[in-house]
């Protein structure tokens, strides 16, 4: 998967109650040899209250699926190195997936 591509890639997956979601893929990260892609629902427009989708990608042949990350260990660890990225977020700022570090000290 190229992660300079400039063309906006769409992914659809079933979400919590079976539905069809489709995610705009924002990026690619690796961290410990494993990739992540961070999605962001389509249906919403990029802006503070945004929810980012962390996923776990994982390379069978050519193709790559897109996975839960059910540990809350490695979900938590993989939040917390985004959060400490100035790429993706400023300093202070919450990552908007739900972990425990920056997200817990969210008050609104």
């Amino acid at each position: 998967m190229d992660n300079n591509s400039e063309e906006l890639q769409i992914i659809k997956t079933v979400g919590e109650n079976g539905e069809e979601v489709e995610l705009k893929l924002l990026d690619i990260v690796t961290v410990d040899d494993n990739d992540y892609a961070l999605l962001l629902p389509v249906d919403e427009e990029a802006n503070e209250d945004s929810e980012v989708v962390l996923m776990r990608l994982k390379k069978e042949g050519d193709e790559y699926l897109f996975e839960t990350i059910d540990d809350d260990d490695e979900f938590n660890e993989v939040a917390k190195i985004l959060s400490e990225d100035d790429e993706y977020f400023e300093e202070d700022d919450c990552c908007h997936t739900g972990c425990r570090d920056c997200c817990a000290n969210e008050d609104n």
